[in-house]
């Protein structure tokens, strides 16, 4: 019983953060220059949105170089398995959960893209 309450819990508050997000991501402001108590700071005129997005953007080169990598130890692995099953399965388990990160990490781009021009009201291709 203690744990399906810390579920539910859980499940509060991650829809309390959906429902949220609107407004945290609508909470900025659109010309930072114009407000007379923040000229001088040196605070960036990008909105929240373009922050996050490149953000993600740098999180993806990151996985991309990552996914290489393992691809290239995966292949290693099979190459010096040497007929040894074991090494093999190793081999082909890495590459299983290197293909699974390159696609999730893609979902996740393209759920943010989404998510941004839903919020931003504006129209994107895929």
């Amino acid at each position: 019983m203690h744990i399906i309450r810390n579920i539910r819990r859980m499940w509060y508050g991650i829809g309390a953060s959906l429902l949220l997000a609107p407004v945290v991501v609508s909470a900025q402001w659109t010309n930072p220059t114009s407000n007379s108590n923040l000229t001088g700071l040196g605070l960036s005129s990008t909105s929240i949105s373009g922050v996050v997005l490149s953000l993600l953007r740098w999180l993806l080169y990151i996985m991309g170089f990552l996914a290489i990598i393992a691809f290239v130890i995966s292949a290693i692995f099979y190459l010096t398995a040497a007929g040894d099953d074991d090494k093999i399965e190793k081999a082909k388990t890495t590459m299983i959960y290197a293909i699974i990160g390159v696609i999730v990490g893609l979902m996740g781009l393209i759920i943010v893209n989404a998510i941004n021009t839903w919020l931003g009201g504006q129209t994107a291709q895929f």
